[in-house]
């Protein structure tokens, strides 16, 4: 906020997780998507009256807990009484409104110079605020005819590079202190160089941490400018991924039901509440995704071991072509990298499903969040999600994965999949089964496009012709 009418006397700020847009893609929804527990668990933290009041939950599971609340409606009627403004204000502004849009900086950054340095710092697995210091370095590049506007983004979650060494996050180790590194290497040096004119500048224009490889790199521009492909993965018959697009004439497709009354978690259960002692919700990003992917509600896609490490360094958009027998749904989508089943690092990562994107978005969203519309039940529908911005190596002997699914509790909240005005006052009644259909045919090709530095896109695309 400092940097949109700065005082003479501010010389340099580093913009570290800040929120951009809380109905977009930040704390309390992402893509329209009510992120549930969150949500609900924060207003009562904040706002009951209390100091830091934990909300009293009668169940240690709080999946259980959320899935017995019922509808939205029920918050309200049962224990907030209409007390917590926050919890008011989502209710009373299900859509994306006057109420979230002047929250949000797009409109702040029209007619913008930027005047004073800027670090950006994000974590490739915040579990809070991802999008938020990306889409404000995005916001901030048209504006930065001086070259005040950086980026920085390492293997962490939600302020972890200030609170840690940074060398492990759960199960994944990156091979160094990443956290230490940024704070005396990156950090340091910058504010010494605008503050007390020592040294030169440590980042040209934007530095990334790139798991798989566990290497920092040094860019001109992010994303990416020079030497960066747009590759496709394709869903293919027999849960195969491939950069080789369907060629079959007849639409097919694959498909799951939807129950609202058996949500997929998104963690492994029992799912502490989310600022409980002991509670997983830091880390809950990178944990191990087998534990969903034979649910009858999850489709998965894979490719063969890779031949060739392929690099990531950019942008990834999902393309679904969908249909539902309802008339709203969410689709969830999740870029994976699965490890080699002998992975002679650690015996232990063996098989691990390491979650590198994922996104949400509400179906009723998919043209304009401002004027949400139902779904055509049966229809095919184009429905695209971005899965955010990254630099990934899958290496050698990996596989890559794409999962699908349309629930993801209780850090979502269930969606009706049927068409109701306000899902904050849907009624138990309007819960329905669902059956979902994602297509992958030569008409309705459903894929992931992602951005492959040029060098491992080659060599990657050799070893397939092999």
């Amino acid at each position: 906020m400092a940097l949109l009418e700065p005082h003479p006397a501010l010389k340099a700020v580093s913009e570290q997780a800040s929120p951009a847009d809380m109905f977009l893609g930040d704390d309390f929804h992402h893509n329209g998507a009510f992120r549930l527990s969150y949500g609900f668990e924060y207003a009562a933290l904040l706002e009951t009256g209390k100091t830091n009041f934990q909300f009293q939950f009668d169940k240690y599971d709080s999946y259980d807990w959320y899935l017995a609340l019922g509808p939205l409606s029920n918050a309200n009627n049962l224990y907030f009484h209409k007390t917590l403004p926050t919890w008011n204000d989502f209710t009373a502004h299900p859509n994306y409104d006057e109420y979230w849009q002047k929250q949000a900086f797009p409109r702040y950054f029209k007619n913008f110079t930027l005047t004073v340095p800027n670090l950006n710092v994000a974590g490739w697995w915040d579990q809070e605020d991802f999008y938020g210091p990306v889409t404000i370095y995005e916001l901030l590049e048209p504006q930065d005819a001086k070259h005040n506007n950086y980026l920085a983004v390492g293997p962490w979650n939600h302020g972890g590079w200030a609170r840690s060494a940074g060398t492990k996050l759960g199960e994944i180790d990156f091979g160094s202190d990443t956290s230490r590194y940024f704070r005396e290497n990156i950090q340091a040096p910058w504010f010494a160089f605008w503050l007390k004119d020592k040294g030169a500048l440590p980042v040209k224009e934007a530095v990334t941490f790139e798991t798989g490889s566990n290497k920092w790199k040094s860019w001109d521009a992010w994303p990416p400018r020079d030497g960066v492909t747009k590759r496709k993965l394709y869903f293919r018959a027999d849960g195969k991924l491939s950069f080789d697009a369907p060629w079959e004439a007849a639409e097919a497709f694959d498909s799951y039901i939807s129950d609202p009354a058996n949500p997929v978690p998104y963690r492994h259960r029992p799912i502490e509440e989310t600022y409980s002692e002991g509670s997983r919700w830091y880390t809950w990003l990178v944990e191990d995704q087998r534990f969903v992917e034979h649910r009858p509600d999850t489709l998965s896609w894979e490719t063969e071991p890779l031949a060739d490490d392929l690099t990531l360094a950019g942008d990834i958009v999902a393309h679904l072509f969908a249909s539902t027998t309802g008339t709203d749904s969410d689709w969830v989508v999740k870029l994976i990298d699965v490890y080699p089943e002998k992975y002679e690092p650690d015996h232990k990562m063996g098989g691990f499903e390491l979650m590198v994107a994922d996104e949400v978005l509400r179906g009723r969203f998919r043209n304009s969040f401002e004027k949400p519309e139902p779904m055509v039940a049966g229809q095919i529908t184009p429905v695209t999600i971005g899965l955010h911005t990254n630099n990934h190596v899958f290496l050698k002997g990996h596989r890559i994965m794409v999962q699908a699914q349309s629930t993801w509790f209780p850090v979502i909240d269930r969606n009706p999949q049927k068409y109701v005005p306000n899902i904050f006052e849907a009624q138990a009644s309007d819960y329905q089964k669902a059956t979902q259909k994602i297509y992958r045919s030569l008409r309705h090709p459903s894929n992931v496009e992602i951005s492959v530095v040029a060098a491992s896109q080659k060599n990657n695309a050799e070893s397939e012709k092999k």
